[in-house]
């Protein structure tokens, strides 16, 4: 089999088995991202539909931004209990997720600027994406790999959705509750100074193809207090003060 070929039997076995299993080296982002959509079909996720919720982000703003179509099923409204949830790891990152106010086709995201953004928005709320992965390397798989196994999504946590408002995001502060530990508190640390500034490269990527994004379409921005680590038996509780809170217990 080829490497894609390869990637997708793996992590197709891993997830209906509960098995990790041996990372695939492929050839580029491409290829990652095609194993991405293959396992998806394998596993009927989205039934021909396209996806409407989805995470984006990247270590900056000129760095490679990565995407990943979220499977339904792993999309849960705070609070949530995570108890059956089969994780391998529990990583926490708290972020905010925002919400398309209409549809966007390819033209539209096409011509789309970071300017230009925040007016297709028409919602935003707390998020907590639990980070997990199918590869036995874990976190410490290839780039590559992780990115073709939803840049190592494991579920996503959305609060209460909020009307959209610009804030001063580098003033922004955001407290993070891990079971027994301290509170990870945060100000102003996301990765693109503002979360919108996600929306472009996104949105180029989701509508690739001639695919429109319908209106209620969501996706998280990427984390504001890197990755911390939870456990089974864990209660999280992520407060971003002036937009809301998510908790789900793991």
């Amino acid at each position: 089999m080829n490497p894609i070929d390869t990637a997708v039997t793996a992590l197709v076995n891993a997830r209906r088995r509960g098995r990790s299993a041996a990372d695939v080296p492929l050839p580029d982002a491409g290829a990652a991202y095609a194993v991405q959509d293959r396992v998806a079909q394998a596993l009927g996720w989205f039934g021909g539909a396209v996806p409407t919720h989805w995470k984006s982000g990247g270590p900056s703003p000129s760095a490679v931004q990565t995407h990943a179509s979220l499977p339904p099923a792993g999309v849960w409204t705070s609070p949530a209990d995570a108890r059956s949830w089969p994780f391998r790891l529990r990583g926490i990152e708290a972020e905010i997720a925002l919400r398309l106010g209409g549809d966007v086709d390819e033209a539209l995201a096409a011509g789309l600027d970071a300017e230009g953004a925040d007016a297709l928005v028409d919602a935003m709320c707390v998020s907590i994406e639990i980070v997990d992965s199918r590869w036995v390397a874990g976190l410490d798989a290839p780039p590559l790999a992780k990115l073709a196994d939803l840049q190592s999504h494991g579920a996503l946590v959305l609060g209460a959705w909020v009307p959209y408002v610009a804030r001063d995001w580098a003033n922004q502060s955001c407290r993070v509750t891990i079971g027994s530990m301290p509170v990870a508190e945060r100000r102003g640390t996301h990765s693109f100074g503002d979360p919108v500034r996600v929306l472009p490269q996104w949105l180029r990527h989701a509508t690739r193809g001639g695919r429109r994004l319908a209106a209620g379409s969501v996706v998280t921005t990427g984390t504001w207090c890197g990755l911390l680590l939870a456990a089974a038996g864990d209660r999280v509780r992520v407060d971003f003060p002036g937009i809301g809170s998510a908790e789900v217990q793991l």
